[in-house]
């Protein structure tokens, strides 16, 4: 059984979604603080990404944002979390959030989610990050994401064995037992990268 001591999850900005991902998101950081499970997000201050933080918050977590210089400028950070860092670009924001983390959880979210979620994959594809990655899928949101990928491998764009890059969970509770209950990879995932 693997006991993470953070988790880095991606999600949405957006404070214009249904109740039913606010809430998700809310009811992730509550779990985390109960579980004495640190949590690293995007430092944002609204959407999603605030209801995470704030479960934890509410309940004498830790909340640990990374955030770029630009975004704080606009000043989209939260400055209620335990730590803030901020970097100089998105990569380095994206790079710091994997290092802070023991595994990843992807909550609903655009663009910019997704993005994460598809590059920490593919990181993981590459056996740079060997930890565990749960896309939580609230309402199905992530389905048709999911079936691409489970497409991709079927075309033979990707491996067999990259389907087990990451789990699927519906509820908050789920997505924890699938971190629990994850293998960290081997660096030897290298060599299956191409097939």
């Amino acid at each position: 059984m693997f006991n993470p001591q953070s988790i880095c999850v991606y999600c949405a900005s957006s404070s214009r979604v249904a109740p039913c991902y606010i809430d998700a998101a809310y009811q992730l950081g509550v779990l985390l603080a109960k579980e004495g499970i640190h949590l690293v997000t995007g430092g944002g201050n609204i959407g999603l990404m605030r209801s995470v933080e704030d479960g934890v918050l509410d309940n004498a977590g830790e909340a640990v944002g990374v955030i770029p210089q630009f975004m704080v400028e606009q000043n989209w950070h939260y400055d209620k979390l335990t730590r803030l860092h901020v970097t100089e670009d998105m990569h380095s924001r994206k790079q710091l959030m994997a290092q802070l983390s023991d595994a990843i959880i992807a909550l609903p979210g655009g663009c910019g989610t997704m993005e994460e979620l598809c590059e920490i994959i593919t990181w993981k594809q590459l056996g740079l990050y060997l930890k565990p990655i749960v896309i939580l899928n609230i309402n199905g949101y992530y389905s048709h994401l999911i079936a691409q990928l489970e497409h991709a491998i079927e075309e033979h764009f990707m491996g067999e064995i990259h389907g087990k890059i990451w789990k699927v969970a519906s509820t908050p509770e789920e997505a924890l037992t699938a971190v629990r209950e994850s293998e960290i990879w081997d660096s030897s995932i290298r060599k299956y990268a191409a097939l």
